[in-house]
């Protein structure tokens, strides 16, 4: 699956958005990919996970137990790409700020896992799910994502395979670019970070 076939999926579902984003990093950018309008179509999420299923075989990272992912976000798409690599999928919570397994989620020690995360921006949900896993004693071997639209630039913490990379601007608030600072700006993700 090309960047074009991905990007295709999201303008089809009416998830990429121009304007004035504020991101949950903090950051401001022009782009904003709202996954949740492309997840809401089980053909297209079952299309771009079985594509990273068979991205993170390619990887060499097929031999592991189990999918971890973030909640909320990487939920359905660590289930759907778990469903492709015939391993269960699990998810983490925050409780009090800090991701943590909860529902009866275990995992053992030396457990080989992924996280399987939807979109990728500076890395942070991707990092706390690595430190919470870690102190399960599991070994995280690799991280996913379908986006990764840092470029590749995000520090994980462990190895990131992407679906594609989409390189999107991001800017501090206090270092808009005069044509973003013109346009008012919302923030249409769900974590309160900024």
């Amino acid at each position: 699956m090309t960047q074009d076939d991905v990007l295709q999926l999201f303008r089809e579902s009416g998830a990429l958005l121009e304007g004035h984003f504020i991101l949950s990093s903090g950051l401001r950018s022009p782009i904003f990919l709202q996954k949740a309008r492309v997840f809401m179509h089980p053909e297209k999420a079952e299309k771009m996970c079985r594509a990273l299923a068979e991205q993170i075989r390619a990887a060499g990272y097929g031999d592991i137990s189990k999918i971890v992912s973030p909640a909320v976000g990487g939920i359905i798409p660590g289930y759907e790409t778990a469903r492709h690599l015939g391993v269960p999928a699990i998810y983490t919570e925050r409780v009090q700020g800090e991701f943590e397994l909860r529902r009866g989620f275990e995992l053992a020690q030396g457990e080989k896992v992924i996280i399987v995360e939807d979109i990728v921006s500076t890395g942070l949900s991707i990092r706390e799910c690595v430190a919470a896993i870690r102190s399960t004693g599991a070994d995280v071997v690799a991280a996913a994502c379908l986006i990764d639209r840092s470029g590749g630039e995000a520090d994980v913490g462990v190895p990131l395979v992407s679906l594609t990379q989409y390189k999107v601007p991001a800017y501090p608030a206090d270092a808009l670019p005069p044509e973003l600072a013109a346009l008012p700006a919302v923030k249409p993700g769900s974590r309160g970070l900024a």
